[in-house]
């Protein structure tokens, strides 16, 4: 039987850009649906295989995530009438698995910070029954083309009246959005610096979840402009610090997003502005905070 997406998941981004100071700027990707980023490829990968015949009333929906691409998978699995099944590593916050159990989603739990783990069990349950569909979003190139055609493509539509638009910071859990929006700026000979944000500590004691998830993926690090890495206290620090000057509150790998940025109009004083994007809400990492 065929299915289709109904509000207001047939309607994801146009979120605005915020002024932070005259020298940056953020998207604010809170506005989507489930109050993240990956709203957006979720979205764009699910319409594509509905239209592709992937997906019937049939399908169960399964990924690994931290965490954002879960709920969105759970949120949109609930919005289709599909069964949602994510597998992440164990020690990730509470409160993005409670989001995901309210969607309805099943959470199988993978070892602690073993993402290519989880992959692993994700590829696994997939081969193991033609019913399981995946987004795959670690490996699928629709995950560049969504953020190309749509992130990056607001982002420079929103900057035009700030001026030349220097460098873009984003950090990476799978490499979509800062590669995805790099394509974007070549297309148009912006001239715009890729600028990786990364975690300072290995991927197996770093707290700044969703970014730096146990390998690049997506990335290519020899095409990015610069590479920041940012401590998990100060991305924390910071985060707390936006909350309470702002009345936003963004999650972990935004404050790295802040730091870094910040940081990098410190030490280059730039003509241009920078953009970076507030990823997600803060509520889902309380415990941590």
């Amino acid at each position: 039987m065929k299915i289709s997406l109904k509000n207001p998941w047939n309607k994801i981004g146009n979120t605005r850009l915020i002024k932070i100071t005259d020298k940056i700027y953020a998207k604010l990707e809170t506005e989507n649906p489930t109050g993240s980023i990956k709203d957006r490829p979720v979205q764009f990968i699910v319409m594509n295989a509905l239209r592709d015949g992937e997906l019937n009333s049939k399908s169960i929906l399964v990924e690994a995530s931290s965490g954002n691409t879960g709920i969105s998978l759970s949120a949109i699995g609930a919005n289709l009438g599909l069964p949602v099944k994510i597998i992440m590593p164990s020690n990730m916050s509470a409160e993005r698995k409670q989001m995901m159990r309210l969607f309805g989603a099943e959470i199988i739990d993978a070892p602690p910070s073993d993402f290519k783990g989880a992959i692993q069990m994700r590829n696994e349950l997939v081969e193991s029954n033609s019913a399981y569909w995946s987004t795959m979003q670690f490996e699928n190139s629709l995950n560049i083309k969504c953020h190309r055609e749509t992130t990056a493509k607001e982002i420079i539509q929103q900057a035009l009246p700030y001026g030349q638009l220097e460098a873009f910071f984003s950090g990476a859990g799978t490499g979509g959005t800062i590669m995805g929006a790099r394509q974007a700026f070549q297309e148009n000979n912006m001239g715009t610096k890729s600028m990786l944000v990364v975690p300072a500590e290995p991927s197996e004691c770093h707290g700044i979840q969703g970014i730096g998830d146990g390998g690049d993926y997506l990335v290519h690090r020899d095409e990015m402009d610069g590479v920041f890495p940012v401590k998990t206290d100060h991305a924390i620090k910071r985060a707390k610090q936006f909350a309470k000057s702002t009345g936003l509150m963004v999650g972990i790998s935004s404050g790295a997003n802040l730091v870094a940025a910040e940081k990098y109009v410190q030490e280059n004083n730039p003509e241009g502005i920078v953009v970076i994007v507030l990823c997600d809400r803060g509520e889902r990492y309380l415990s941590l905070f």
